[in-house]
C-alpha cells in the first residue's frame, strides 16, 4: 500500500482497508501519504499490529473523510475485535489506538456484535431539540 511506506503483511477489504503488521513499532512509526490515500476507493485505512502489552494496536486515517488520522475510532474496533478474536482465539480483547493522542480499549467478540468501554473525556455538552415531524404525542 504506498500510501503507508511501509508493505503490510496482510491486507483486506470492508467498507475500509485493513493493513496488518507484524510489529507494533511498524504501525507506531508509519507517515500515511494522506494525499495518496485518499484516492482510494474506502471510507478510510485501519492499520493493524499484535501488541506488546496489549493484544492488538492500531492507528485510523481517514482523509477521504476529511479526518486525517482519528484518536480513537468505534467503527474501525467493530472491524478489529472480530478480526483479532479469531486470530488470537479468544473474546475478550486488550486494545490500544496508537495515534497521537491514544486510547485504550477493552473489548469483547459476541458473536455478530462487539462491545468497547473505556475512558472517555467529556469534550462537549448541549442539548437537541428535536422537531415533532413524525405526529409522535410528547
Amino acid at each position: 500500500m504506498k500510501g503507508l511506506a511501509c508493505v503490510p503483511r496482510e491486507v483486506f477489504k470492508s467498507r475500509d482497508y485493513l493493513a496488518v503488521f507484524d510489529s507494533e513499532l511498524q504501525v507506531a512509526t508509519l507517515i500515511p501519504n494522506f494525499a495518496h490515500l485518499s484516492t482510494l476507493d474506502s471510507l478510510g485505512i485501519i492499520v493493524t499490529a499484535p501488541g506488546k502489552e496489549c493484544d492488538f494496536v492500531s492507528r485510523f486515517v481517514a482523509p477521504r473523510a476529511g479526518v486525517p488520522e482519528d484518536p480513537v475510532t468505534g467503527s474501525a474496533h467493530s472491524t478489529l475485535i472480530p478480526f483479532w478474536a479469531e486470530r488470537l482465539g479468544k473474546n475478550k480483547l486488550h486494545a490500544r489506538q496508537i495515534s497521537k493522542r491514544g486510547g485504550e480499549l477493552f473489548c469483547e467478540a459476541r458473536g455478530d456484535r462487539v462491545t468497547m468501554s473505556g475512558r472517555a473525556v467529556i469534550y462537549n455538552r448541549g442539548e437537541l431539540e428535536i422537531p415533532d415531524c413524525f405526529g409522535l404525542p410528547s
